[in-house]
């Protein structure tokens, strides 16, 4: 235990389960609690707070202690120091964990009875979820970087594409997983508990890859398939640089009118500490609303408008971006009555009008690795994991443009594509793009969306195309927030590939789309010239660095092989390694990541993927090798996996998977 001025530290707690396990759990308690108990905030997570998530953990719950909150910061089972095993993301189990813990919390002599939940990505979701079981002491809910729908709002599937990331999580995963409890803490026991772990862990992609089609497994834990389930105020809160953008105004349109939503120019960070700036003062933030509803507080937290978004305008493509230009905006409430719909059409000499053209067509076969400059689903860094200069893509693209415009458009919401086609495949995929392109030609990347085509009637029951037939879909891009400038151009940009993005379809695909009036964007235009004001913390709430012993690194490279026709990304992570006070455990992780394909031939695609973890303190070192490999053909996808963990440097354990999957994207 550790004493600050305003709060004492637990490092240590462990919170005891009714069917015997124990999970690990770190906590800062108010030192007026001890007197008068102080309501609690609860984050529960896979991520292991005593070193995945220390740094994090520093920036918020100390704040939180100091003005009078206790901070519970949990692993969930079989990660970390908890006991037990680690079964999937967002199980029933998990959850119902979840709810346990929150009645534990309620009972302690320190906590009054009222718990929020709180939690960026994981725990963003989990809060959600957790919340829609309605446990009795959970009042309120702040929810960021999360989602109200598991299969088309996260990084497994999107409209029924498989995106790259369900790969690249699973190997993230797998590594995270691996890692040892501290002997520190569970004593000598430590070994046996690793090598449990290590040979009960699963193999995450192995049941992600199962689930093709939006099914019971990814319905659970969607709150959008019962909104009303969620009681409790909950404020959402995502980043235009983020994958999870949909969530914020899903919550304010359906959670009900207590339900407050926020998306700024951020990357997958919180808040207060998050790029591009400008920052969000997040603790302020959070503690009116948990003094709203944690505490009866009337501070007119409810009053807040219902959607806070980030107008960002003129954003340049590049390698790194500090400072996003814009401006803050309010809706009152949302949907907004002040936002209409623009229509605009496509024609046959490539341009986006305000009157239906003639009728006309145009074959598109985009090179299958188009899609090389989307950049991540979800960015960690503002740099060169942000959308490139699409200017890449749109060679292999059909491309519709306004003329430059006489005047600003501001566009808010989830901007509609709507496509006549037909293929000459009975699987395809179109990948739509919405596109700010500068007067020097510059093409920054405003929204996009994914589908396959085989789901144009929903992902539940998908149904192959005949090849040939004339087909119209509709594709609704990402929720956005941008001001398109005077002088700017508009355009709208179709593929049919957008590697890696989404894996291709088995064969190569040629499609023709019918353009005129039922090809067409449709922009949701918002009236300019408001603004509103999000405060910017008044210092650097970051907390400092911990020791780094060893340098990060990071490479992102695109290699384009002309002898063997091949394109490969290949992205190098390091964090270096870190030491973590106070208790001295050193940490490292690297992972090394390729992805694959050849000029034409869609069933080439492969990803392969190393992480390293390293642990260590005075005399004892672990590591953990966590290698995996994905290929396919036309009907299969094939997937292999070894975890092999070193004790003191000699080999402690070795796990291989090997397994085939059915491809069943139809």
């Amino acid at each position: 235990m550790t004493s600050n001025s305003g709060f004492r530290e637990i490092r240590d707690q462990r919170i005891a389960l009714h069917d015997g396990r124990e999970l690990a759990a770190r906590l800062w308690l108010p030192q007026s609690a001890s007197l008068t108990p102080a309501p609690a905030i609860l984050e529960y997570l896979p991520y292991r707070q005593r070193d995945g998530t220390a740094w994090r953990d520093e920036s918020n719950y100390p704040v939180f202690a100091e003005a009078g909150y206790a901070g519970v910061r949990v692993d969930i089972s079989g990660t970390g120091e908890s006991d037990g095993d680690f079964d999937d993301e967002y199980s029933p189990r998990e959850l119902a964990d979840g709810v346990e813990i929150i009645a534990w919390i309620a009972e302690q002599d320190w906590c009054d009875g009222n718990v929020g939940m709180m939690g960026i990505s994981w725990g963003g979701f989990n809060s959600l979820q957790i919340a829609a079981l309605q446990p009795p002491a959970l009042k309120a809910v702040i929810a960021i970087g999360t989602t109200v729908d598991r299969y088309n709002d996260d990084i497994h599937y999107k409209n029924g594409c498989l995106l790259y990331s369900n790969f690249w999580w699973s190997a993230v995963m797998l590594c995270y997983a691996s890692r040892p409890p501290d002997p520190a803490i569970v004593g000598d026991r430590w070994r046996g508990l690793w090598r449990e772990r290590l040979n009960s862990q699963p193999l995450p992609l192995e049941t992600w890859l199962a689930h093709q089609h939006r099914d019971d497994y990814w319905r659970h834990g969607s709150v959008c398939e019962d909104y009303e389930a969620i009681k409790v105020p909950s404020l959402v809160i995502s980043g235009w640089a983020d994958g999870y953008v949909n969530a914020p105004p899903a919550a304010a349109q359906y959670f009900g009118g207590l339900a407050k939503a926020v998306n700024g120019p951020w990357i997958h960070k919180y808040p207060h500490f998050a790029l591009p700036h400008p920052r969000m003062d997040f603790h302020a933030e959070a503690l009116r609303w948990w003094d709203r509803w944690l505490r009866d507080v009337e501070n007119g937290a409810e009053s807040v408008p219902a959607y806070r978004a980030y107008i960002s305008e003129a954003v340049r493509p590049g390698d790194y971006r500090e400072q996003e230009p814009g401006r803050w905006v309010a809706e009152p409430s949302w949907p907004s009555p002040s936002i209409k719909n623009q229509v605009w059409f496509t024609s046959s000499q490539g341009n986006l009008t305000k009157q239906p053209p003639a009728s006309a067509s145009a074959l598109l076969r985009s090179p299958l690795a188009t899609g090389i400059a989307a950049g991540e689903w979800f960015t960690a860094k503002p740099d060169s994991e942000l959308s490139a200069d699409q200017r890449i893509d749109d060679a292999g693209s059909l491309v519709f443009d306004t003329a430059p415009l006489s005047e600003a458009i501001e566009i808010l919401g989830r901007p509609l594509a709507k496509f006549e086609l037909s293929l000459d495949q009975p699987l395809g995929n179109l990948a739509v793009r919405l596109v700010d392109v500068h007067p020097d030609g510059v093409c920054h990347r405003v929204s996009w969306g994914v589908i396959n085509l085989a789901h144009r009637d929903g992902n539940a029951t998908p149904e192959a195309l005949t090849p040939g037939e004339r087909i119209r879909v509709s594709i609704q891009l990402d929720e956005c927030g941008y001001r398109f400038l005077s002088g700017h151009q508009i355009r709208l940009s179709v593929s049919t590939s957008y590697w890696p993005m989404i894996h291709p379809p088995p064969t190569s695909v040629t499609a023709t789309v019918y353009l005129g009036a039922e090809t067409q964007l449709s922009l949701p235009v918002r009236p300019s010239g408001d603004s509103h004001e999000v405060p910017t913390p008044a210092a650097d709430t970051t907390p400092p660095p911990f020791p780094q012993h060893t340098p990060a690194e990071y490479q992102r490279v695109v290699e384009t092989d002309r002898q063997n026709r091949v394109t490969r990304l290949r992205v190098i992570g390091d964090d270096g390694e870190v030491e973590i006070p106070p208790h001295g455990m050193r940490t490292r992780h690297r992972h090394e990541d390729c992805w694959s394909i050849a000029d034409d031939d869609p069933l080439s695609a492969r990803f392969e993927s190393v992480h390293n973890s390293w642990m260590s303190r005075d005399g004892w070192s672990t590591r953990t090798i966590c290698e995996n490999l994905l290929t396919c053909d036309r009907n299969n996808f094939y997937v292999s996996a070894r975890v092999t963990a070193y004790d003191n440097g000699t080999e402690f354990n070795v796990r291989d998977w090997k397994v085939t999957i059915p491809r069943n994207l139809v």
